[in-house]
């Protein structure tokens, strides 16, 4: 009989990404975790891509069981008049998803960006090199180097002077570099950003007017729509919808933010009873929010978790910041987190359910010295995540 463990998988960014499928194999994973990158975001996925992707995925001896991410265009969060086409694209992709035996989906909610980081390259104790969330730089960023229309608004005056020091204590490589790396860096290979154009910032910031007039009580309502059209769709296919918390897990950028504690999943997971209707657990992106009780989030909502990434963070002061430190350490309790999920695939198990076994992937992961010599995505470097999986595989078998 199969033992009760999480199904060990990675997340591969398709043909461009510098770690190959070969280097993959060399690792414990089982599945990979991927999305049709060379899809633009909102058009739908294709039946023979989607089975073309399945056959390298099968050649190299992996199974595709997650879909990350199928992404939601902006139009669909802010509900502009196009939105009726987008979403029946997503139906469509559903369709050839759940037809090809993919069974989970994982997707957000995020307006304009994704997750946010102020430094790639923190150096983290004698553990290697982190990536950091810091409260003022961001302020610094969104106030002096953005220059969004009325930033000042958003933060206090202690939080503003300090931003002040910060940006003119930065030189203009160091100020570019800021911008660059939270608008292009970390975006374009995730279906985000803003695409290639020469005032990246311009561009981004004629994004954030599409939000104007929209809180938190507009985007709660514009996802309870999206998932009012998709969640029977994928229910009919056999697929769960997994949606992935917000990173980091309160609102930016003037941009409301809804699924960063454990209040709002209550409100989204009442959206629908639908069994399609599910959660991916993330442990870094809720860790980094002091008042996040990882434990109490699963003892509320564990069943509807259909995928698992897991992380941990620090937090550093109070004000918001946090580093990424590794799979084990941080402010998560990941012994009890393993512990947990292996108790819930157990009652799955015990139920007779076909899905029961949860797909986990180590989610980002700290550059090593090796890592320093492979050309890789930011926050997805190979000796980290193959040192977190090992990690985390040894919990497993405790």
């Amino acid at each position: 009989m199969q033992k009760t463990r999480f199904l060990r998988s990675w997340r591969w960014f398709g043909p461009n990404d510098p770690i190959t499928l070969h280097m993959i194999a060399l690792t414990e994973t089982e599945a990979i975790v991927t999305a049709l990158h060379h899809i633009d975001c909102g058009a739908v996925w294709p039946a023979d891509e989607i089975e073309k992707h399945k056959k390298l995925l099968k050649s190299q001896g992996f199974s595709w069981t997650v879909a990350e991410s199928l992404p939601v265009h902006e139009e669909i969060k802010y509900r502009g008049p196009n939105h009726k086409k987008w979403i029946e694209n997503y139906k469509q992709s559903l369709h050839h998803l759940g037809r090809a035996g993919i069974s989970r989906v994982c997707y957000n909610f995020m307006p304009v960006i994704d997750w946010i980081r102020t430094d790639l390259h923190y150096p983290w104790k004698n553990h290697g090199i982190s990536m950091i969330f810091d409260y003022p730089t961001f302020v610094a960023f969104d106030v002096h180097v953005l220059r969004r229309p009325h930033a000042e608004m958003s933060y206090s005056s202690a939080q503003l002077a300090k931003a002040r020091l910060l940006f003119e204590a930065m030189s203009e490589e160091e100020k570019e570099n800021l911008a660059y790396s939270i608008i292009v860096l970390t975006q374009g290979f995730i279906h985000g950003g803003v695409g290639k154009v020469s005032d990246y910032k311009k561009a981004f910031l004629e994004k954030l007017q599409w939000y104007q007039g929209i809180d938190e009580k507009s985007l709660r309502d514009n996802l309870a729509h999206f998932i009012g059209e998709v969640a029977p769709v994928a229910e009919a296919e056999g697929i769960s919808l997994c949606l992935h918390p917000d990173d980091p897990p309160f609102p930016v950028l003037g941009l409301p933010r809804i699924a960063g504690t454990l209040a709002d999943f209550d409100q989204i997971m009442a959206l629908s009873s639908s069994p399609a209707h599910g959660i991916t657990f993330c442990s870094g992106s809720l860790s980094s929010r002091a008042d996040n009780d990882l434990l109490g989030f699963l003892a509320v909502h564990g069943k509807r978790v259909q995928f698992a990434h897991l992380r941990n963070t620090t937090l550093l002061g109070a004000d918001g910041s946090f580093c990424e430190s590794g799979h084990l350490e941080g402010g998560a309790n990941m012994r009890e987190i393993v512990k947990f999920f292996h108790r819930e695939m157990e009652r799955r198990r015990s139920l007779g359910l076909a899905n029961w076994q949860i797909p986990m992937r180590p989610d980002h992961g700290l550059t090593l010295e090796k890592d320093l010599e492979i050309p890789a995505y930011p926050g997805y470097p190979y000796f980290g995540r193959m040192k977190g999986l090992n990690e985390l595989i040894d919990l497993e078998e405790r």
